[in-house]
């Protein structure tokens, strides 16, 4: 009974190492993925100030501008 008892504490402490191992990797990859989703996010904002700055440079709405001096 001994020896049985033994072996199935050995394996259970052989799967918590491994679980213990797994969450660990887990969460290294968690981690990086929140630091390139918080990269991405800041790209996409500094994309979007840059489109809006580009589309006020250019002509604005045709219905507001007043007709061309030939109608």
């Amino acid at each position: 009974m001994d020896d049985a008892l033994e072996r199935r504490l050995v394996e259970l402490e052989t799967r918590l190492a491994f679980q213990e191992q797994v969450i660990s990797e887990l969460n290294d990859a968690l981690t990086a993925m929140r630091l390139e989703s918080a990269g991405n996010a800041d790209l996409l904002k500094r994309m979007l100030e840059d489109l809006k700055l580009a589309r006020g440079d250019g002509p604005g709405d045709a219905a507001l501008e007043p007709p061309p001096p030939h109608y």
